[in-house]
């Protein structure tokens, strides 16, 4: 059985690792980060800063090794949680639920695990999530874990 969990470094994130890891305990995972050049972009211009259609190859590496680091550090937690896990980043080439649809399908994946950002209303409407959206569009068993409750 090989698990594919999506991970981005949120509380949410590290909590559906922490839960997957006490059900699924023992099982091999790979944990997969996916970074958005549009996002980067929209980031760059939401503090005036001039978008620029492409990255420079520096800017590349630069987010690239970011990216990976970040995979490798869920990868980490998902060995404390239990797991036979690896660490794996992809740029996404639509959206990230989109490459987190296409990776599980590659990898033959028999789960896919996310934590939400638990947008509701509204927001949750207009928006969607990504989690919604891998949920509907994986073709296979996808757990959801809802978000960490917050102290107010």
């Amino acid at each position: 059985m090989t698990i594919l969990i999506a991970y981005d470094g949120s509380d949410d994130a590290k909590a559906a690792i922490a839960f997957a890891g006490r059900v699924l305990k023992g099982e091999s995972a790979v944990v997969l980060t996916v970074w958005e050049r549009l996002a980067m972009s929209a980031a760059r211009a939401s503090v005036g800063m001039v978008m620029a259609p492409e990255f420079s190859a520096a800017e590349d590496q630069a987010v690239g090794d970011a990216m990976r680091k970040l995979a490798e550090q869920g990868a980490e937690l998902a060995r404390k949680a239990g797991f036979e896990a690896t660490a794996r980043c992809e740029l996404d080439g639509v959206a990230v639920w989109s490459t987190v649809v296409d990776v599980a399908k590659e990898l033959d994946a028999t789960l896919i695990v996310t934590g939400t950002r638990g947008l509701g209303g509204v927001k949750s409407l207009l928006l969607g999530s990504t989690s919604d959206r891998v949920l509907h569009h994986a073709g296979r068993p996808v757990l959801v874990v809802p978000a960490p409750e917050r102290e107010e």
